[in-house]
């Protein structure tokens, strides 16, 4: 059994949720990085052990994984527009590490599951090519994404969870979902790969197909992966037959050309 290195631990702020953990590969560096962004709607108590499976494979596959936490529903300052600024202040802190970590930095993976795929999709936006950033994304792998707030907000998808993220439904704060839904930030100027389960019950394929059509059209080398046989959580799952395909397909992204 090979015997992988625990994560290293890294805070970004001062609150319990404001840190971000490290994996490393065996391999020699410098190293192209993923950071992973969990989902659970936002809410607590789900939090980054739930992408301990894939941060294991990704880096027997060669990849450094930054696994990110962030303030959620039920934490003090999450919501708009804490929750949104810890993923920033947790993705930007990868340009704060110690030099001996060497990462390659300016060609990112942003790969976020549900809630994450959402945070993923606006990291993108935020952090992309020419935003200025040490740090870029240059692509994301949107798993099982709610890249649409406003439809998910109409469509109940995770009951309350959208109004409780944005302090408000599309009607009573709409400058707000403007500035926080994907599907109204595009087009992104990164790569995108939707991911979705065929048999997805908690987030309809429907969003990663739609918002993957919307994204081309703006401009953007957007597409869509859909995976029969494939429900909400085989898609983070490593012993799912889904994740060989998901794993290479987040591997080519990342690194791209090489």
């Amino acid at each position: 059994m090979i015997m992988r290195r625990r994560p290293i631990r890294y805070r970004y702020g001062a609150q319990p949720s404001q840190f971000c953990e490290l994996s490393l590969p065996d391999s020699a560096p410098p190293h192209h990085v993923a950071a992973l962004i969990h989902g659970g709607f936002w809410q607590l108590p789900w939090g980054l052990e739930l992408m301990a499976g894939a941060v294991s494979d990704l880096t027997g596959r060669g990849l450094a994984v930054w696994n990110l936490e962030y303030r959620r529903i039920g934490e003090p300052g999450a919501g708009w527009p804490g929750t949104f600024n810890d993923v920033l202040a947790g993705f930007d802190s990868l340009a704060t590490l110690p030099e001996s970590v060497d990462l390659i930095l300016d060609s990112a993976s942003a790969a976020g599951h549900s809630a994450g795929g959402h945070l993923a999709l606006w990291l993108g936006a935020e952090r992309g090519p020419g935003t200025g950033y040490p740090a870029v994304v240059a692509q994301v792998v949107a798993l099982a994404a709610v890249g649409d707030l406003r439809t998910a907000w109409a469509d109940d998808v995770g009951g309350e969870a959208v109004q409780a993220l944005m302090g408000g439904s599309p009607q009573s704060v709409p400058d707000l979902y403007e500035l926080a839904s994907p599907i109204e930030r595009l087009p992104l100027g990164v790569r995108q790969l939707m991911v979705h389960g065929e048999r997805d019950r908690v987030v309809p394929s429907r969003f990663s197909r739609a918002y993957a059509a919307a994204a081309a059209a703006a401009g953007d080398d957007a597409e869509t992966l859909i995976l029969p046989g494939t429900g909400h959580m085989d898609v983070i799952n490593p012993k799912s037959r889904s994740w060989k395909l998901i794993a290479e397909r987040l591997l080519s992204t990342t690194n791209t050309q090489i």
